[in-house]
Formats: structure tokens, C-alpha cells, sequence
């Protein structure tokens, strides 16, 4: 990989599935087929520029500290990462969903300090100091639906798109404290260095984005 070549950090699973067409509508398109390879970069139709696959929650910080001169991720990992590091010029539109607190069914408010399972703990701790309710973080990284049937917590805060694995697992949807999708985002040294194909690539996304939102 040349030190001349934009690399884009593209994140595992469902936004991958989302954004490769997005991007193909951009004009940028992998020379092989990501879902079949093993490999984490790939080639594109454009000599200077190539993607990489990697887990959403790595995305940023290979942006920051330049491995990778864009990215693109849900902007849950954003608020729980910080953005400050990075510009993010765009929002994609895709893979929305949105973070909320979730409760047993028909439960009553808890009384005193709330005990909240979460994988996004820097989230929940600002969004319940700015509700003056104070908490008890647990941080579990999957099977947060469990966390309150088994006593471990009054509620959890996660990713929620149809709800339907809470109900399943006798929950509902309380507060919304953000509505998620993914965004670009792109490292600040690369956005002077590498400026014009960074725009470029900006411009046909946006215009694909647009397209899309008036389909």
C-alpha cells in the first residue's frame, strides 16, 4: 500500500451490506468480491484509493491516528468514542436505528440509583447526569436483554431497530437519546494533505445520498 493511496475503513456486517452500494453509486467499487474474501484490504477501481474492513468500534480510531484517511461508522460509536479527533463531513443515511433505554415491561420507575448494563457507558453516563438521575454502570458487551431478568440491572441502553428482541425478552423502549445512522468521517491531517480526492469522493457521496433520499 502506497503512503500516496486514500484508504477508506469501512465497518463489518450490516453497514458493510449497506454502504458498498452506496459507494458503488459513488463511482468507488472493490475489484473482488469483499463477502467472499478473507482478506481486510481491497483494491478498488481507482489506483489510488482502497478499503478497508474492520469492526465498527476500530473505525475511529484508525481515522485518528491516520491509518486510514476516512471512515465510515454509526454514530453511536461516535458519541462513545468522541468525535473531537476527526471532521465528520457526512452523514450516509444508513443503518439507522436508534439508542434508547429499555425496561421490563409495565416496570415502575426505579427508586434511588438506577443500576444500567450497557456496552456504551460514556453515553449513559452523560445522558443520565443530564436527566440528574443517578446510576450504576454495568458494562457487558453482548446479552444486555438478559441483564434486567437476571437482577443485574433496572434497565441497559443499547441499539434498537425493530425492538422486536426486546419484547422477546420481556422489554420495552423507554427514552430515546439518539437517533443513529452512519457517517463519513475523515482524519484532520488528510483532509489538508489529501484534499482534493477527499472532496471529490465527498461530492459524488453526497450527490448518491441525495439520490437516494428522493427515490
Amino acid at each position: 500500500m502506497k503512503s500516496s493511496e486514500l484508504v477508506i475503513a469501512l465497518t463489518k456486517g450490516r453497514i458493510l451490506d449497506e454502504v458498498l452500494p452506496l459507494f458503488e453509486r459513488a463511482g468507488i467499487t472493490p475489484v473482488e468480491n469483499i463477502s467472499k474474501s478473507r482478506k481486510l484490504i481491497f483494491a478498488t477501481n481507482h489506483k489510488d484509493v482502497c478499503l478497508m474492513v474492520i469492526r465498527g468500534s476500530d473505525v475511529p480510531t484508525y481515522v485518528e491516528f491516520g491509518s486510514a484517511d476516512m471512515g465510515v461508522v454509526g454514530k453511536d460509536l461516535l458519541l462513545e468514542y468522541g468525535s473531537e479527533e476527526f471532521y465528520e463531513p457526512l452523514d450516509l443515511k444508513i443503518a439507522a436505528c436508534r439508542l434508547m433505554t429499555a425496561e421490563p415491561i409495565g416496570a415502575l420507575p426505579a427508586v434511588g440509583r438506577l443500576k444500567v448494563a450497557t456496552k456504551f457507558t460514556n453515553i449513559a453516563k452523560k445522558y443520565f447526569a443530564e436527566q440528574g438521575q443517578q446510576i450504576e454502570l454495568i458494562k457487558l458487551n453482548g446479552a444486555l436483554e438478559l441483564a434486567p431478568a437476571m437482577g443485574l440491572a433496572d434497565c441497559i441502553v443499547d441499539i434498537v431497530d425493530t425492538g422486536k428482541t426486546l419484547t422477546a425478552n420481556g422489554l420495552e423502549p423507554r427514552q430515546l437519546i439518539a437517533n443513529i445512522s452512519s457517517r463519513i468521517i475523515v482524519n484532520k491531517a488528510s483532509m489538508k494533505i489529501k484534499h482534493d480526492i477527499i472532496r471529490d469522493i465527498l461530492g459524488k457521496l453526497r450527490m448518491a445520498v441525495e439520490a437516494d433520499q428522493v427515490r
